[in-house]
C-alpha cells in the first residue's frame, strides 16, 4: 500500500483556520474533522518543517523552527491572523503563535510542554526516543501490521483507546511517515537542551484545551500542570471521558465541535 506524503490541505471558505499535527505526525491526522470544519471555516492543515511531507529545515533545529514554518506557511496563504488548533507538540506550537499575536484563538488538544520538569525528565524525551526507533522498525511491515484490526490496534495504542475509525491506509500512513520524519531527533535534542518556555503573557486570544481522560501519552492532568498554574491559568479546561492522546481520530465530531466553539469566542 503506496502512502503519499503533501505539504499541506487547503479548502472551505469563512474564517482562516491553521491545523498544526504532533510529533513525527503529519497534516493527515485532521482529516476527519476537515469535512466539518470546512462548512465553516477556510482550513489549512499543513505539515509541519521536517515532517513526512513538510518542507525540509534548512540549517540548525531551534525552538523556533516550527513556529516559524507555520507563520511562512500562514504568510504563503495570506493569513496575517487564524484560529489554529493543535494537537500535541502541534498545540504547543500553536501557542507559541498565539505569543507572537498570530492567532484569533487556540484549541490545544493535549499540547506538549506542560509538563513537570521531573515528567520531562524521566520519561518524555526518553519515550520519544524509543518509539522513533520502533516505527523505524516497523515501518517496513506496516502494510501487515495494518491489515488486521489486532494490528491496527496495536500500532496506534498510545495515540487512540477505539481505533475504530482508523482505516489500514491512515495507520500505514501515519506509521511510514513516523518513520521518515528526518527531525524527530533533532526535535529531541533541543528540547533536552532548552526545554520548554512560552511567553504566555503575550496571549490574548482565546485559549481553550482539551484532554482525553484516557491518554497513554501525556496523562491528564499531570501533563498539564504549567498550562493550569503557570501559563494558562484563564483558560478552559475540557475532559474527553475514555478518549486517548489524539481525539481527533476518535470522536471527529465532537472535537470540529470544539474547536469551531473556540473561534466563536474571539
Amino acid at each position: 500500500m503506496k502512502s503519499r506524503f503533501t505539504p499541506f490541505h487547503r479548502g472551505g471558505s469563512g474564517p482562516p483556520l491553521v491545523l498544526i499535527h504532533g510529533f513525527t505526525d503529519t497534516w493527515r491526522t485532521w482529516e476527519l474533522v476537515i469535512p466539518r470544519l470546512e462548512k465553516e471555516f477556510e482550513v489549512l492543515a499543513i505539515t509541519l518543517p521536517g515532517h513526512a511531507g513538510g518542507p525540509p529545515i534548512l540549517g540548525e533545529v531551534t525552538t523556533d523552527t516550527l513556529p516559524d514554518g507555520v507563520t511562512m506557511a500562514m504568510d504563503e496563504a495570506g493569513f496575517e491572523k487564524a484560529h489554529l488548533a493543535g494537537n500535541s507538540l502541534g498545540g504547543f506550537v500553536a501557542l507559541q503563535l498565539a505569543s507572537r499575536g498570530r492567532a484569533l484563538s487556540v484549541t490545544g488538544l493535549a499540547p506538549a510542554g506542560g509538563w513537570s520538569a521531573e515528567f520531562q525528565e524521566h520519561f518524555a524525551l526518553d519515550y520519544f526516543v524509543t518509539q522513533q526507533d520502533l516505527v523505524g522498525k516497523a515501518a517496513p511491515y506496516a502494510d501487515q501490521i495494518a491489515s488486521t484490526p489486532e494490528g491496527r490496534g496495536q500500532a496506534t495504542k498510545f495515540i487512540v483507546e477505539d481505533h475504530s475509525l482508523l482505516t489500514p491506509e491512515m495507520v500505514v500512513h501515519q506509521l511510514i511517515g513516523a518513520a521518515n520524519c528526518a527531525a524527530a531527533l533533532p526535535m529531541v535534542a533541543v528540547a533536552r537542551r532548552d526545554g520548554f518556555e512560552l511567553d504566555s503573557g503575550r496571549i490574548d486570544c482565546p485559549v481553550r484545551f482539551v484532554w482525553g481522560t484516557a491518554d497513554r501519552l501525556l496523562s491528564w492532568p499531570d501533563t498539564a500542570v504549567r498550562f493550569r498554574e503557570e501559563w494558562c491559568p484563564q483558560a478552559e479546561f475540557i475532559e474527553l471521558e475514555g478518549v486517548g492522546h489524539c481525539p481527533q481520530l476518535e470522536v471527529p465530531l465532537e472535537v470540529s465541535e470544539l474547536i469551531a466553539g473556540t473561534a466563536r469566542l474571539a
